[in-house]
């Protein structure tokens, strides 16, 4: 079964993992920095390994998001960043492969104990299953 895992962040966190604090997140050391990106490659090194890892991501900061609409008329509406603070957003995900919904949580598990700053904010490890065509729904 595939499935979509992801992890959420603020700008605020981003700003954080720069060395910038604020009331939302903790700053960041350059050494709790090469900690989590020497945590987060172990575990895309081992999903590649067991073959379950077919893609995953970082992704860029929320202010560099775009969001499209459309008004009334079908005309787009586009929304720049940057956003509020507190607006959580993706920050990165993993596409798997894995055999059930139990190998998947077990996966994610290990992404929420991912080492930080104290005092960094806690958000949930998102489990999305793909669906496999129109009949799934």
């Amino acid at each position: 079964m595939k499935f979509l895992m992801m992890v959420l962040g603020t700008q605020a966190d981003y700003e954080g993992m720069r060395g910038k604090a604020s009331e939302h997140s903790p700053a960041w050391t350059q050494d709790e920095l090469r900690a989590m990106y020497a945590y987060m490659s172990a575990i895309n090194d081992d999903l590649t390994e067991t073959g379950e890892m077919l893609d995953g991501q970082g992704l860029a900061e929320p202010a560099r998001t775009r969001f499209v609409t459309a008004d009334v008329d079908g005309k787009p509406v586009i929304t720049d960043g940057p956003y509020p603070e507190t607006a959580e957003l993706l920050a990165g995900y993993w596409l798997l492969d894995c055999a059930d919904l139990d190998r998947v949580t077990e996966i994610a598990a290990r992404v929420a104990q991912c080492p930080g700053p104290e005092g960094l904010p806690e958000y949930p490890v998102v489990i999305r299953p793909v669906l496999e065509g129109a009949e799934d729904i």
